[in-house]
This record gives C-alpha cells, sequence and structure tokens, in this order.
C-alpha cells in the first residue's frame, strides 16, 4: 500500500466516525490553510457552505462564474452573502481563450459535439478551478452517491493525481431527502430552480428539468447520449483543451 492510498483510507475512517461539521473542523485543523470548498449553488452546495459559515470553520469557499449561469444562481449566491454576512470567492475564465473559442466557434459550438462540449467545459470551468485549487490539499465538493451511477462507484474521499490533493465529499451519503430536511429546517437559501425539476444545476444552456424516473444529473447535456454527464471536474483524467490556450 502507497503513502497516498494509507492517508486515503485513514481520512475515508476520520471522515465516517465524525458529523458534516465535525469533519470540517477536522479536515481544517489537519491542513491549515489548505482545505477548500467550491461551490455551485446547488442544494448541497447550500448546505456545505451553511455549515462552513455558520460554524466559522476557516475553509475558504468559492465558486466558478463560468458566465453563463441562470440568473437564479446569481439570486441565491447574493442570498448566501447577505445571510451570513460573508463573502464567496469568484473564479472567471481566462478572458482571451473565452474571447478566441467565441470569435472561432460562436457562442453554442458545446451543442455540436461531446468534443466541443468538453472544450468550452474546459475553458469556463476547469481552467479556473484549476487556478482557485493552487495550494491547497483539501478539496471539497458536494458530490453524492445517490445522483447517479458513475458517482455512486466513488469513494467519499479519493487522491486526484493530476491535481495532486485530496477530493473529499462530505455529503456523499447522504439522501436529496435528507439534504432538504436540512435546508428547510435551517433556513438555508437555495436556488428556486430546485422547485421546478432541476436537480442538478450548471450552466443555463447546458440544464434542463429532469424527468420522472430519471437520475438527477440527466438535466445536464440531456442532448448528448451514452455519456457520464461530467464536465472533467470530477474525472480522474479531466479533458484537455483541443487548442493552444493561454493559461
Amino acid at each position: 500500500m502507497t503513502e497516498t492510498e494509507h492517508t486515503v483510507q485513514e481520512l475515508n475512517e476520520a471522515i465516517q466516525s465524525k458529523t458534516v461539521v465535525d469533519s470540517l473542523r477536522w479536515l481544517s485543523e489537519q491542513f491549515p490553510g489548505q482545505v477548500c470548498y467550491s461551490t455551485a449553488f446547488g442544494l448541497e452546495g447550500q448546505v456545505i457552505t451553511h455549515y462552513i459559515f455558520k460554524y466559522d470553520i476557516p475553509i475558504k469557499v468559492f465558486t466558478i462564474d463560468t458566465g453563463r449561469q441562470f440568473q437564479e444562481t446569481y439570486n441565491v449566491w447574493n442570498a448566501i452573502n447577505e445571510k451570513y454576512g460573508k463573502q464567496i470567492e469568484v473564479y472567471y475564465p481566462n478572458a482571451n481563450n473565452l474571447e478566441k473559442l467565441l470569435t472561432t466557434k460562436g457562442p453554442n459550438s458545446f451543442y455540436q459535439s461531446v468534443e466541443n462540449r468538453k472544450e468550452c467545459c474546459y475553458i469556463r470551468k476547469i481552467e479556473p478551478l484549476n487556478r482557485a485549487l493552487k495550494g491547497q490539499k483539501i478539496w471539497l465538493s458536494g458530490v453524492r452517491a445517490e445522483q447517479s451511477p458513475n458517482r455512486a462507484n466513488k469513494s467519499q474521499v479519493e487522491w486526484d493525481k493530476k491535481k495532486e490533493l485530496f477530493k473529499v465529499y462530505p455529503l456523499f451519503h447522504w439522501t436529496s431527502k435528507e439534504v432538504k430536511q436540512l435546508i428547510l429546517a435551517e433556513s438555508i437559501p437555495y436556488n428556486e430552480l430546485s422547485d421546478k425539476g432541476f436537480l442538478s444545476i450548471g450552466c443555463a444552456p447546458c440544464t434542463r428539468a429532469v424527468k420522472s424516473g430519471e437520475t438527477e444529473r440527466s438535466g445536464r447535456w440531456w442532448w448528448e447520449e451514452n455519456t457520464d454527464k461530467e464536465c472533467g471536474i470530477h474525472s480522474s483524467e479531466p479533458p484537455q483543451p483541443l487548442t493552444s490556450w493561454t493559461i
């Protein structure tokens, strides 16, 4: 067993034996100044942000603004800032990369092919995420096992070889019912699109409401067939840009 695997196993055991709040505190103590949380303002994101802000846990909270968000997403972002009196850090896509993409392929190239869609995801989400994660050792995310078959195969703690950090999913074993119950009990602001069937909310042109019987991730990139419904952020090998972009 390698040192990294041993650490992943230990972190898994430590997280599973603690409440979410205690696990967040413990991680912040074990890795001071090196724990961060990336929120997209979905239901899970609101719960994790609530715990971090309510209990003043020293964890960096940030978001990636792709430039194609729903107005409802901006509304809940603003509501969170006001409720807790804290500011969420924001990272934007590299302007030169985005200008080049739109100039050469137009604003809707992602509908034309999976390759084009992943290229757009890389520019708008993955590259700014890589900047946000510099110097971090623990990257928290709202991934839950129940969200899709692909996510159910994950572990609550994983080692990201490419980014050289640990990915931790504090709500991994939670059900959607438990998430909603806490939001209501604590009066946590949430995206009103969640009440309209949007169970996984990303960019506006790439997200639709989920139909009865579909998995939570089915509303993302719905025009694609037989894909894992991921942008690359939570894949072991994130997609690389298809052309030469400025980093």
